[in-house]
């Protein structure tokens, strides 16, 4: 008799894969403060075995105040998950968005601990729906093969 395989998805390890802050210039300090900030965000997935998943957030945020790059901070934050048995059409949805979800706690506290440690006021990352992103997303992709095929 052959036993049914259950599906298992688990957050094995959390780490910071990737840091970097920067100050050009101590200048910076001198002037009052009014930054313009600037942030990009990606996510990307990797298989490295069978059953495990590489997920990452990479965030780069630069401010810039009165025209000068005040600090520039990227962080790449990464988890490794363990995926196996889940359906194929249900895995875009867990690397994509599921996983992102989880790690991007653990980027915003990364981020805002740079930039304090820096001896500027803290930036907490505004939270971001992971799930309404993936969604938008793949509504963009459908869209997009839609006008393709006409």
């Amino acid at each position: 008799m052959s036993e049914e395989q259950q599906a298992q998805l688990a957050l094995e390890r959390i780490y910071t894969k990737d840091v970097s802050f920067e100050v050009p210039g101590a200048q910076v300090f001198t002037k009052e403060w009014q930054p313009e900030l600037n942030i990009n965000l990606s996510s990307a997935a990797e298989k490295i075995d069978p059953t495990h998943y590489e997920v990452s957030l990479k965030v780069v945020v630069e401010a810039q105040n009165t025209g000068e790059t005040a600090f520039l901070v990227d962080v790449t934050q990464s988890g490794i998950f363990l995926i196996s048995d889940i359906e194929d059409e249900r895995l875009p949805y867990i690397l994509g968005a599921y996983c992102p979800n989880i790690l991007f706690p653990f980027l915003r506290e990364a981020v805002n601990d740079l930039v304090t440690k820096g001896s500027f006021p803290q930036l907490l990352l505004t939270p971001i729906n992971f799930d309404a992103e993936f969604e938008a997303n793949m509504q963009r992709a459908q869209l997009a093969a839609a006008e393709g095929q006409a």
